[in-house]
């Protein structure tokens, strides 16, 4: 007996034992098809830090950003088995950029302020931080710009799940105007508020001036005890310390929660200085809201109904005083200072009792003593330089240290 045989169409012949591995191995590679495409693929990774996105309001778009910590995830669902616990959702930030921010590009706002500082020290700020950008010819205080501000904090609160109880409210400049107007229609909104340079009196609607004996108290009664911090630089001249002075008054005399930081020496910009602060954003996190809406301590352990009545004034000096040291211990200090690739850095001078600091690109700057071997800008400059001694007493380098690195300059023998 012969095997069964079939001819294809190119006149090939199959054996039926082969056929049928073929059929089988066919089969295999099918089914194991199947299986693969039943597997869920993993949940892709959430992209952070400056994300883009559009809003649209009334029927105009907008461009806007969000900023979302490196270490972000999104807040797992409520386990049925956790007895009522919550999920810990994310603290969120409305921020409010300057006059000369505005555009409609959706990114010039990230340029400055805390945006900055999200840049600087990321790990100072776990939160997502929300900045919608005011077109030109616009400004925050107009209905339709608050209306936008807002829509753009709901929907990313909607998005990432952000914590509503944790909501949080910043401004700098025409940005503070926004966030008084914010903080004052929405009161129940925000659990703390932090501006810089801001006021409720406008510079283009000069008029309000004429209010000045009842718009202040007229913001305390509407905010109450919303937990506020106001900064200001002594010097400004674009909004003059006089608007963060009539609203502390205002909320000092109406019971209110609040605390002014004048920065001695400054000039309009001093939102650079205000919100490099190391407390600022552990302070926003101290404070959130109640079932009620109204601020309370962020301490589930001793929970108060109520934050208490708080005021606090503080004039932060440009530097810290000046120490006078004999010229021989300054002395001791001039030479020439090489970084860790022998590139002269820094020069050390002495003229008179005075000692100077000449940088590679030739720049002379004056340093002064905050103690018998740390040494500061006049200037206002965080940045320190110490200088460091053998066991001996000589002196060997200098630790330089500004708001985000350090560095040894080794003297020249």
């Amino acid at each position: 007996m012969y095997p069964l045989r079939r001819t294809d169409a190119g006149g090939s012949v199959l054996s039926a034992s082969l056929l049928f591995v073929l059929l089988t191995v066919t089969t295999a590679h099918a089914g194991a098809a199947r299986k693969s495409s039943s597997v869920v693929p993993p949940a892709p990774t959430q992209d952070t830090g400056f994300l883009n996105r559009t809003i649209t309001v009334q029927g105009i778009p907008y461009k806007f950003q969000v900023y979302l910590p490196e270490d972000f995830h999104r807040p797992l669902p409520e386990n049925p088995k956790s007895k009522g616990k919550k999920p810990e959702l994310p603290p969120i930030i409305l921020f409010l950029h300057g006059r000369g921010e505005r555009g409609s590009e959706g990114m010039w706002q990230t340029q400055i302020g805390l945006p900055q500082q999200l840049r600087d020290h990321p790990e100072r700020w776990p939160f997502i931080v929300v900045m919608p950008q005011c077109p030109q010819r616009h400004f925050w205080t107009d209905p339709e710009m608050l209306q936008m501000a807002l829509a753009t904090l709901d929907q990313e609160t909607k998005e990432f799940h952000a914590d509503p109880d944790r909501t949080y409210l910043m401004g700098l400049s025409l940005g503070g105007y926004g966030a008084w107007e914010l903080a004052k229609n929405y009161p129940h909104r925000w659990a703390a508020i932090a501006i810089a340079s801001g006021g409720i009196f406008w510079s283009y609607a000069p008029d309000r001036w004429r209010e000045v004996s009842i718009l202040p108290a007229e913001y305390a009664r509407r905010i109450g005890r919303v937990p506020i911090w106001l900064f200001h630089g002594t010097d400004d001249t674009t909004v003059v310390p006089r608007q963060s002075e009539l609203m502390y008054e205002a909320f000092k005399a109406d019971g209110g929660h609040i605390r002014l930081w004048n920065y001695q020496g400054l000039h309009h910009d001093c939102w650079t200085r205000a919100f490099n602060e190391p407390e600022l954003p552990r302070w926003l996190l101290t404070h959130r809201l109640d079932a009620q809406g109204k601020p309370i301590h962020d301490n589930p352990a001793k929970p108060e109904p109520q934050l208490p009545a708080f005021s606090e004034r503080i004039v932060i000096p440009l530097h810290p005083p000046a120490v006078k040291l004999p010229t021989g211990l300054l002395d001791s200090y001039v030479g020439e200072y090489r970084d860790s690739s022998n590139v002269l850095v820094a020069t050390i001078q002495r003229q008179g009792e005075q000692l100077f600091l000449k940088n590679a690109q030739g720049d002379v700057m004056e340093i002064q003593a905050e103690n018998v071997s740390t040494f500061f800008y006049p200037t206002g400059s965080l940045s320190r330089l110490t200088f460091e001694h053998d066991p001996q007493g000589h002196v060997t380098a200098i630790q330089f240290r500004d708001d985000r690195h350090e560095e040894l300059w080794e003297k020249k023998k």
